[in-house]
């Protein structure tokens, strides 16, 4: 009798499985997305993910890190001039510095950030970084929402596209 209740409740268990597709990794809790990922998710960085595809750097901001990014949204984007905008395209080399230019190594928060004057970022130069009646500027950019979380790092988002001056 004992073995037939076993048998039937583990029959019982498999087809609740098989009916709703459980199975031991769907139950795990899924991974917290990268950088890359997060800003996809976001739905208002797209041209930012396009360009970061374009030039090469998905991998790298998809990989381990960690990195803060300071990202554009696509608002910004549409305040570069469609001239600058069409050579950055062109010139991958160029596009990759000014991408670069908007990250910084390292896991970076706002706490942090706000008792920085200025951040070497992976284009090689540094930003300035300013705190002022309760905001941050990043490059004359104003930071608009802080500390969005990647498993491989931080996104803040700025309000405008950083051009690095070299």
């Amino acid at each position: 009798m004992r073995k037939l209740l076993v048998l039937a409740l583990a029959v019982t268990a498999a087809a609740l499985v098989a009916v709703s597709g459980a199975t031991a990794e769907s139950t795990r809790p899924a991974a917290k997305p990268n950088i890359v990922q997060t800003a996809a998710k976001a739905g208002q960085f797209k041209t930012l993910v396009a360009l970061v595809k374009k030039a090469g750097l998905a991998g790298t901001l998809s990989g381990k890190g960690p990195y803060t990014v300071f990202a554009p949204t696509d608002a910004a984007f549409k305040k570069v001039p469609k001239k600058t905008l069409d050579a950055l395209a062109k010139n991958k080399a160029k596009l990759k510095a000014v991408l670069l230019y908007h990250v910084v190594k390292g896991r970076v928060t706002a706490s942090q950030v706000v008792k920085l004057k200025s951040a070497k970022t992976l284009e090689g130069s540094r930003v300035s970084i300013k705190a002022k009646n309760g905001s941050v500027y990043v490059g004359g950019a104003k930071v608009t929402t802080a500390d969005v979380t990647a498993s491989n790092g931080v996104i803040h988002v700025i309000n405008k596209v950083l051009i690095p001056t070299s």
